[in-house]
């Protein structure tokens, strides 16, 4: 039998503090999921975005408001921009890595529609240059941020900043943030 002191329960215990500290955020999460569901109301999409375990949360993110989360509901518009490699790679190429959200908030956006991007350290500069864009073009954003929320911070309509400095609790934290959006969302619109 192993000794209770294990990475696992070390873990257990750092991602408890996190999730405590975490209620913290819950107006920020409100002021998001209104924003989310203003945006559906009037018919408009979502586009998100990330980089490495961060691309997966906005990927997941995506496909609770596509399929559906509790509620068997109709789809909800949501594009993740992490989702076409020949875009990824051709926008990298022709243009640059910092250029690859910016790129396609450009062709897809519309005022009206909502950029929300996901990163652990907020400091990514193809997500700051996204939601620039999409500032620029009339969108509303949402950031789902880390520590301190780096350069990003500040960038978004609304910041949803985790304060914590281990990237697996910070994703840990957005993971169940990003359900509690989908479930408000939800909620909003469909009673």
């Amino acid at each position: 039998m192993r000794a209770m002191n294990s990475l696992y329960h070390a873990n257990l215990a750092a991602a408890v503090d996190a999730f405590h500290n975490a209620a913290a955020l819950e107006p920020a999460v409100e002021a998001a999921a209104d924003i989310l569901a203003d945006a559906y109301r009037a018919g408009r999409k979502v586009l998100v975005c990330g980089n490495g375990g961060s691309a997966a949360e906005a990927a997941h993110l995506a496909t609770e408001f596509v399929v559906r989360f509790l509620a068997d509901r109709r789809a909800l518009p949501a594009i993740s921009l992490t989702a076409s490699g020949a875009d990824l790679t051709a926008i990298g190429n022709d243009y640059s890595f910092e250029q690859i959200f910016s790129r396609q908030v450009e062709a897809y956006g519309q005022p009206g529609d909502v950029l929300m991007v996901f990163s652990s350290s907020g400091n990514s500069e193809n997500l700051r240059l996204a939601l620039q864009a999409a500032n620029g073009q009339g969108l509303k954003s949402v950031s789902l941020l880390g520590r301190d929320g780096g350069f990003c911070a500040g960038l978004a309509t609304v910041d949803v900043v985790v304060a914590e400095s281990v990237t697996a609790r910070i994703q840990e934290v957005h993971l169940l943030i990003l359900h509690t959006l989908c479930g408000l969302v939800e909620q909003r619109l469909f009673g």
